[in-house]
């Protein structure tokens, strides 16, 4: 039996930070899907497509990667999915003390699906897309932060503002 993991989050844009927690949920798991969420109260950089888009072609190489979108409960997408496992990176304890509220509140909805926290690793613990974004609005380098696409289409971005 294949097991499958979802890893979810906004992705906006995808970090090297982001690439780590998934090539190291593969090293456990199978299959991960990578479950871009659809939050329209964000205000984000890049559309959900561009998004989708950006993260199917730095991850092309590896079949075992699914990238898809989900809307609603992420407990309930998990469980279309058939998988039994969210992955969530951590990079500080702040994000260990909010992704445990949400991991309890998963448990008590059901469907036996378990959170595996993965610790950041070291050279990618200050790194968020947040910083990413605002750096790369600035004018500065990132090419330490992000894949070549990532930057290409980050810079097309800014260039337009």
């Amino acid at each position: 039996m294949k097991t499958i993991a979802v890893y979810p989050g906004s992705f906006d844009p995808v970090t090297y930070g982001h690439l780590d927690i998934i090539r190291r949920g593969l090293q456990i798991f199978d299959e991960v899907v990578v479950a871009v969420a659809r939050n329209s109260q964000k205000n984000s950089l890049f559309s959900i497509d561009e998004r989708v888009g950006l993260i199917r072609e730095v991850l092309k190489n590896d079949p075992r990667v699914t990238v898809d979108t989900f809307t609603g409960l992420l407990i309930e997408y998990v469980a279309s999915q058939n998988a039994h496992v969210i992955i969530r990176g951590l990079r500080a304890i702040s994000d260990f003390e909010y992704e445990f509220q949400i991991a309890q509140m998963n448990s008590t909805i059901g469907h036996n699906i378990e959170t595996m926290f993965m610790m950041t690793s070291v050279q990618y613990g200050y790194l968020s897309s947040s910083i990413v974004r605002e750096v790369c609005s600035l004018g500065g380098n990132i090419d330490s932060f992000v894949p070549p696409e990532v930057k290409a289409a980050m810079r097309m971005k800014y260039s337009r503002s």
